[in-house]
């Protein structure tokens, strides 16, 4: 099992449209960095669900249905896609300022390489965040 956390704005998809609509393709992701952490994740890997932009808060809880397969999006490049699908939102979001705030956090990525939208997260840490979420698998 490995863990991870995807970034999406809000106000383009939400935790909530995933929770409405069961299951996304996370596509349009552009950075190779990104790329290889999804060309790494494995179907029941579980993801942490941050809102950017707009809240700055880890809010839910999502699992990878499908692994990579090429970007239907992409016009031209390499890119890939993974299937997510939600398992439950975090009864209370753990704002970015508090990931800051917490010691045993200030290595992950999200606060190291802010721009990266899909990142690995470490056992602990992915549990933590749960933890400061008031919330169990």
């Amino acid at each position: 099992m490995q863990y991870w956390l995807v970034k999406s704005e809000p106000f383009v998809f939400s935790f909530g449209d995933l929770q409405r609509e069961g299951r996304t393709m996370w596509e349009g992701v552009r950075n190779y960095g990104a790329r290889n952490h999804m060309r790494a994740m494995k179907k029941g890997d579980l993801v942490l669900f941050y809102h950017s932009n707009e809240g700055l808060a880890v809010v839910g809880i999502a699992r990878v249905d499908r692994e990579f397969y090429p970007d239907p999006t992409a016009e031209k490049g390499d890119w890939s896609v993974v299937d997510l699908i939600p398992v439950k939102p975090l009864a209370t979001p753990v704002t970015l300022k508090t990931i800051k705030a917490t010691p045993e956090l200030k290595e992950i990525g999200l606060v190291r390489q802010g721009r990266l939208s899909v990142m690995p997260l470490a056992e602990a840490e992915f549990f933590r965040i749960l933890a400061m979420g008031d919330t169990n698998l």
